[in-house]
């Protein structure tokens, strides 16, 4: 970490000291929002991740439009403990998680009051999740899996495990389960294209330290992370299970390639959103413009 030349302690210390208030303030708010069952329990998870990416240097750049359909299953790529921020700023959903998760300290309080779904991944507990999972959905609540089992190394993406989508064969409320790919791609810091040699200071697997690797995450300035939204299928769209595994995980290593290597194609009437951005100008604001120039 001290090979850095542009990591900052202060700017670490400083991000973090904000993220700890504002989680501990919020915290309460949202157990109480929990226990009394206020809609406010959906909602500000959304708003608390948008906070926490603008807090801790992330400029995440939006491609493609998340399914508007209840529910949905979001499948994504997972390169980080980061990517919960992320996606969570953009998602009003809750993610699927190993049961290990509910233990740490700390963030484990923070899934548990965002509703996570947690799982053991051994085949005889199977049932049961899908199930979990399944009561979840007919309640019309979207959840984002990470079907790679573990977190990568933010260069790839890992074969997805057909098994994860075992959910996708049941029909909630009569009809087939909505399946939305997403990519996730760590790609610039501070403008600057990010190679693999900087990646891994935000990808975060194998055995490395959370504490250490947060510390040093969060002091390296502006982080642009792209998030593609792919077109959405079903499980009647595929022969089966694994083919459909399949097709979720070449979707979206095939964008994450383009994404890193700066050839991210952006189909003709979409636009990257860029999250936290500035508000859209009406009509009035631009006609007023187009007269001065």
């Amino acid at each position: 970490m001290e090979q850095l030349s542009f990591f900052s302690p202060s700017r670490a210390a400083a991000r973090l000291v904000v993220y700890v208030t504002l989680t501990l303030v919020l915290l309460p708010v949202q157990a109480a929002a929990l226990l009394l069952h206020l809609p406010l329990r959906r909602s500000l998870p959304r708003w608390y991740h948008r906070q926490c990416a603008r807090i801790l240097g992330f400029r995440i750049e939006r491609y493609g439009e998340p399914s508007q359909k209840h529910p949905t299953l979001f499948v994504s790529n997972h390169a980080s403990y980061l990517d919960v921020a992320i996606l969570g700023a953009l998602l009003p959903a809750s993610f699927v998680a190993k049961s290990e998760v509910s233990n740490w300290p700390f963030f484990g309080t923070l899934a548990r009051l965002q509703r996570t779904v947690f799982i053991e991944r051994v085949p005889r507990k199977a049932v049961a999740h899908r199930d979990e999972m399944t009561r979840r959905l007919e309640a019309s609540d979207d959840l984002i899996l990470f079907p790679e089992g573990t977190s990568d190394d933010g260069n790839r993406v890992l074969p997805f495990k057909s098994a994860l989508f075992s959910v996708a064969e049941k029909r909630p409320h009569g009809e087939a389960l909505t399946i939305q790919p997403v990519s996730i791609a760590y790609t610039k810091l501070d403008g600057m294209p990010m190679g693999r040699y900087l990646r891994p200071f935000f990808a975060w697997y194998g055995d490395m330290e959370l504490a250490s690797h947060m510390w040093t995450a969060v002091g390296l300035g502006t982080v642009t992370v792209e998030v593609t939204f792919h077109p959405s299928v079903s499980i009647d769209d595929f022969p089966s299970r694994k083919a459909l595994a399949q097709h979720c995980q070449e979707t979206v290593a095939q964008s994450v390639s383009e994404s890193l290597t700066g050839r991210h194609s952006i189909p003709p009437a979409a636009r990257p959103r860029r999250l936290p951005g500035r508000r859209k100008k009406t009509q009035e604001e631009e006609d007023a413009e187009s007269e001065a120039a």
